[in-house]
């Protein structure tokens, strides 16, 4: 699983111009699911995410979560996290995990967020074409990589 995480002031969600969801101050998630991706992944990845200290505490300094904040997460199906451009200049896409099973592990991972205290997760609308305007704040933004956490001691 990938995931890009970004700092915003607000996020807004449309399909098809109609408003889907929208968050205040918190996070926006672009979720990218790759196949083979099982619920430990997923478990690992929502953890991470949920207690990332990239919001500043009194002293300036990065050290709360979304969580500790009670911050919205807005998380958005992004297939396109998997794109292979090795190889010329159309991305391949063949590491992504197909619609059914990636848009089963994207409703988990929202629930899972949710489990871990998270007490707004929006969400977009899985494979639509979708238009997201977002106030970046900072601008923070974090790549994360489940496979990275096997480099790691955890």
């Amino acid at each position: 699983m990938k995931a890009l995480v970004q700092r915003v002031k607000s996020a807004k969600l449309t399909v098809d111009e109609k408003l889907i969801s929208e968050i205040n101050k918190g996070l926006v998630c672009y979720l990218g699911i790759g196949k083979g991706d099982t619920e430990k992944e997923l478990k690992w990845l929502s953890n991470k995410i949920a207690g990332l200290r990239i919001f500043q505490d009194n002293d300036g300094k990065m050290n709360l979560s979304a969580k500790d904040l009670c911050l919205d997460i807005l998380v958005v199906s992004q297939f396109t996290l998997y794109a292979d451009v090795r190889r010329g200049f159309r991305p391949s896409f063949i590491e992504a995990e197909s619609p059914e099973i990636a848009n089963k592990m994207y409703e988990s991972f929202c629930n899972e967020l949710k489990n871990l205290g998270i007490s707004k997760v929006a969400k977009g609308v899985f494979g639509a074409d979708m238009q997201i305007i977002q106030e970046n704040d900072g601008p923070v933004t974090i790549m994360i990589d489940t496979s990275d956490k096997a480099k790691t001691c955890q």
